[in-house]
């Protein structure tokens, strides 16, 4: 009896055992919903930018260079100023060629003499050739003496213009309005030869050039939008300049030209926007980007960035159902605007996805969703296609 006894307790102690570890499982297999917060997707009329990396310019450089060749005696400028256009900027040592030119002065007094010379004695040749006193001969010599005369002083005329205009070019002035660069000569060096560098250079920057490279597929819609329009589609973009720091700046761009050529390196055509710059704040050099509203996009799809996951080159969301199953989709995206992004195909309207909790859902799986409220897009965060 004792045996039987242990045996019953034994077989029943392995099915309590049995139906622990069973219910031990089911608890394993069925874990509480996780918490996510889930985005409903958006539909709107959202606008279409694209923006360029670009480069600035003046509008005018002038570089300065000797047209005389001496020694630099003085800087009138500092660098890095604006000028005037007639602001002196350098001066040439100036004593040798105000010595040409009294050289030059000099040799015409002596040659208009001679032609004065010349021109007394065929006053007395002309009349005594008219009555036959002296021979044909020596009127004509005459003549030729006093026309040689004359031509000598015509090029000692000259001389004497050229003796004035190298003085005047020790003296170098700015020939435009502008920002003076760094001087790349220094007192004391000989300039005006054909070794020596440019003494600087200056650029007109208000308004300031701005070059953006765009496309080949780029400028030939702008042609076809332009040429459908029959006004220039250019001059009807605004433009906006973002800088370095972030910041975009306050004053709109317009159109001013296209390059005449495409750069076979490259593939580009450099199309130029002025940008009003009435302080000189910015200067040639800098980069930046131009970014212009080129078209709105009708009934949009968006969702939050961060609903939106990539792997291996495939962009995914996962998409709460109404039972509260995952289910994880394959999306095509488009632009992005502001925090949110564009869905071109996969979702609809009223779909909900996961915008915080995608990495600890998966598909099939049930969740616990919360509502999620997407930032609104700001201003200085526009999409770029």
């Amino acid at each position: 009896m004792k045996l039987k006894s242990g045996i019953v307790l034994l077989a029943l102690s392995a099915v309590l055992w049995l139906w622990g570890c069973s219910e031990e499982k089911k608890a394993v297999k069925e874990p509480p919903p996780v918490e996510v917060m889930v985005a409903e997707v958006v539909q709107k009329d959202i606008p279409v930018y694209q923006e360029w990396v670009a480069s600035m310019d003046g509008i005018i450089n002038a570089t300065i260079l000797a047209q005389v060749e001496g020694y630099l005696i003085q800087q009138h400028y500092k660098e890095g100023d604006f000028v005037r256009k007639g602001t002196l900027l350098f001066e040439i040592d100036p004593r040798p060629f105000q010595a040409a030119l009294d050289e030059a002065k000099a040799a015409l007094a002596k040659e208009e003499a001679v032609f004065r010379t010349a021109q007394a004695n065929l006053k007395r040749i002309l009349p005594l050739a008219a009555a036959n006193a002296v021979s044909q001969r020596d009127k004509d010599n005459a003549e030729g003496t006093a026309q040689s005369a004359e031509a000598q002083v015509l090029s000692a005329r000259a001389k004497v213009r050229k003796a004035q205009l190298d003085l005047g070019f020790t003296k170098i002035a700015s020939p435009i309005d502008g920002i003076a660069g760094e001087a790349k000569a220094q007192l004391g060096d000989l300039v005006g030869t054909p070794q020596s560098l440019e003494l600087t250079t200056v650029s007109t920057v208000n308004p300031i050039k701005v070059y953006v490279p765009i496309s080949e597929r780029e400028y030939l819609k702008f042609a076809k939008m332009s040429e459908q329009a029959k006004t220039p589609e250019s001059q009807k973009i605004t433009y906006d300049l973002i800088l370095a720091d972030g910041t975009t700046w306050p004053e709109k761009g317009t159109f001013s030209f296209a390059d005449r050529q495409v750069d076979q390196g490259t593939g580009t055509i450099r199309v130029a926007i002025l940008f009003p710059n009435a302080e000189n704040l910015l200067r040639p050099g800098q980069f930046a980007k131009v970014r212009a509203l080129i078209d709105t996009a009708k009934g949009a799809l968006l969702v939050p960035q961060r609903a939106v996951g990539e792997l291996q080159g495939n962009y995914q969301v996962a998409v709460v159902g109404a039972d509260n199953t995952v289910k994880v989709t394959n999306v095509k995206v488009g632009e992005r605007y502001g925090e949110l992004w564009v869905i071109a195909e996969g979702l609809k309207p009223g779909d909900r996805v996961v915008a915080e909790g995608t990495q600890k859902v998966r598909d099939g799986a049930k969740v616990a969703p919360k509502p999620y409220a997407p930032p609104k897009p700001s201003e200085a965060a526009k999409p770029a296609s």
